[in-house]
């Protein structure tokens, strides 16, 4: 847990959470308090302190939440879905936002990223940070959306080695299941992501007690962000499409290679099953019987009719 005070955008250090409401009564002053898997108890006392809808902390108790804003009075709850690499699998988590006059909570869920880099970065800039917990909601929103980057090249990186798989005819079912498991994760990335616009465009439009018009352009960057990640979503999702019809396509093309051949030997093959089949029915008259030349023109006839079809269907590439 961090509970920190911020007075005209200057860290007044950390406070404890009895001390939230009279801080919060002074002028150009508001909290920013960082809560992970917070329990039931935590969260009661926090909706104390800050006055927050119950529906609200009730949501923050539990994890698999939609991305979503909702209004509650003169506060604004938001869920915004986080993810991140851990041993090439992509891991989900959640962090709920509480945006007030004078505070901004945050309660994160599941796999996310720790956030004080994002306090780092708004220290730094205590003429933006005095406008209010609105600069500070879009240093969150930012670092979150940011962090889909690095889950995207990583998954063009692993397409790319399925890719080269793929055109060095070498398709598999594995190669099939993995470029099945990528076009899923993208699913996964895009459903987390998409409400992240609409998230933007009402903080732009609306909320302008809480959202001062200097801020709002910051959330436009955000949106943009997310846009240029949306693209690159489609552009690999396109690519996944046309890998699996590449390799349907190459696979369907080694069948038909296995069963040229297979077709091939069962040609060469019906030569001597033909004529040991003349034989084998035992016929009284047969004038072949009683020459003693008979079988060995007979074998050698057929090794060279074999032969000579072998070397025929290599020629046309059957074999």
């Amino acid at each position: 847990m961090k509970c920190e005070a911020f007075k005209k955008g200057v860290s007044m250090g950390d406070i404890t959470i009895d001390d939230i409401s009279e801080v919060i009564k002074e002028d150009d002053t508001f909290v920013w308090l960082g809560l992970l898997e917070a329990n039931v108890e935590l969260l009661t006392k926090i909706q104390e302190e800050f006055g927050l809808h119950e529906l609200a902390i009730e949501d923050a108790c539990r994890a698999h939440q939609r991305p979503k804003i909702e209004e509650y009075g003169d506060t604004l709850f938001m869920v915004l879905q986080t993810a991140h690499l851990s041993d090439n699998e992509i891991e989900f988590g959640e962090t709920h936002i509480f945006l007030g006059h004078h505070f901004l909570v945050t309660v994160r869920h599941g796999a996310s990223k720790r956030l004080n880099p994002v306090r780092q970065r708004c220290r730094a800039l205590p003429h933006q940070l005095a406008k209010g917990p609105s600069f500070a909601l879009y240093a969150i929103m930012d670092f979150i959306v940011d962090n889909y980057m690095p889950i995207i090249n990583g998954l063009q990186a692993e397409f790319d080695v399925i890719e080269s798989a793929i055109f060095q005819y070498r398709p598999s079912r594995q190669t099939m299941e993995d470029l099945y498991k990528l076009k899923r994760e993208l699913l996964l990335i895009e459903n987390a992501i998409t409400p992240i616009i609409d998230i933007c465009n009402e903080l732009m439009r609306f909320h302008h007690g809480l959202i001062p018009k200097e801020i709002r352009v910051y959330f436009r960057d955000v949106a943009d962000h997310i846009k240029r990640i949306d693209n690159a979503i489609d552009s690999m999702r396109e690519m996944l499409l046309a890998a699996m019809q590449v390799h349907l396509t190459f696979e369907t093309v080694r069948q038909n290679e296995v069963v040229k051949r297979l077709a091939g030997w069962g040609a060469i093959l019906a030569i001597p099953t033909m004529v040991f089949s003349w034989y084998g029915m035992n016929f009284k008259h047969m004038p072949e019987l009683d020459w003693e030349f008979s079988y060995p023109i007979v074998v050698g006839g057929v090794i060279l009719g074999s032969a000579l079809l072998y070397w025929r269907l290599k020629r046309a590439g059957w074999l």
